[in-house]
């Protein structure tokens, strides 16, 4: 495929809090674009204030997809985002526009860029519920160290306690017959799909961040986290993906009668803090990341000028 003939996708990754939905809007209003969220909790129905989904008058007119359409119940993987999301990409170049991929999903995002191509069949639903009982039998622990020996790779980039990405890790594993780290290499293609332009927002100062996280976590609470987090702790055995976000969880222990309010506020923020520094890791380690300081006064301006320097032709 000749460079040209290559859709362009504009991807704006980062840490929470960083300000990725107002910049993202900011530059798809100047740029002709439309926004793909690359968010795991996003597609989800009803669940807004813990996922810190964009609103209806945060998104200022600019078309906006993969949001509030899926049911929680419903399960959600990279694999059918990156299915979702290409036919996205195809639709909105066909209309003249921009793609602008938007999250701090860096799996999600990478897997996107690099064109990924996963099988059609899916696991079968035995096998997802019989590691699920397991799951609940032995512990997260004990999946992850069975994750350890069956694919040490891809247990690298999972944390212990993302109970759904090991398990979705394991059932690739026993469903393929292969480690899901192989896998991802032999559904990498030869030849880039996209021609990609990657902005990572960040902070100077972390602490600063620190604080943005925590400020946001109580607007969170004030906008009516607890009662959303209710709903999810009541439905924990029926939302397989959603139970696991950050937002919810950390107050299950308190919906249970075993922590006081404010101590389950706290591990809130340390770990939205800790998912943070994760999400910096990942971007850190991926190639060809523009970075840009999320308190930079010049913003916009230095962001759309860094795009006209990646595709001088593009309308701005």
């Amino acid at each position: 495929m000749a460079e040209w003939d290559k859709p362009r996708i504009l991807l704006l990754g980062g840490p929470t809090a960083t300000g990725k939905t107002a910049l993202s809007v900011a530059l798809a209003k100047q740029l002709q674009g439309e926004i793909i969220s690359a968010d795991s909790m996003q597609v989800y129905q009803g669940l807004t204030i813990g996922t810190a989904k964009v609103l209806p008058q945060e998104m200022q007119g600019v078309p906006h997809h993969l949001i509030d359409c899926l049911p929680p119940t419903a399960p959600y993987s990279v694999a059918d985002f990156v299915l979702q999301a290409g036919r996205l990409v195809c639709e909105i170049t066909a209309r003249g526009h921009l793609p602008i991929l938007v999250g701090g999903t860096g799996l999600y995002l990478s897997s996107l860029m690099d064109g990924l191509r996963f099988s059609g069949q899916k696991p079968p639903e035995e096998l997802r519920q019989r590691l699920r009982r397991q799951a609940r039998q032995e512990g997260a622990q004990a999946m992850y160290r069975r994750l350890c020996e069956r694919d040490p790779e891809a247990a690298k980039s999972i944390h212990p306690n993302n109970l759904a990405r090991v398990l979705r890790a394991l059932e690739v594993c026993e469903f393929g017959g292969l480690p899901a780290s192989r896998q991802r290499q032999l559904a990498r293609p030869k030849q880039p799909v996209y021609d990609p332009l990657l902005f990572c927002l960040t902070f100077d100062d972390r602490q600063a961040l620190y604080r943005r996280i925590d400020a946001r976590v109580d607007r969170m609470l004030a906008a009516g986290l607890l009662e959303e987090a209710q709903k999810v702790y009541l439905h924990r055995f029926e939302y397989p993906t959603a139970v696991q976000a950050i937002g919810y969880k950390e107050f299950f222990g308190y919906f249970a009668g075993e922590q006081p309010l404010e101590e389950c506020v706290q591990k809130l923020k340390q770990a939205s803090r800790n998912y943070a520094k994760r999400q910096l890791t990942w971007f850190r380690h991926r190639e060809g990341v523009v970075w840009l300081e999320a308190d930079d006064p010049r913003l916009l301006e230095k962001a759309l000028a860094l795009t006209a320097q990646h595709w001088p032709d593009q309308t701005l």
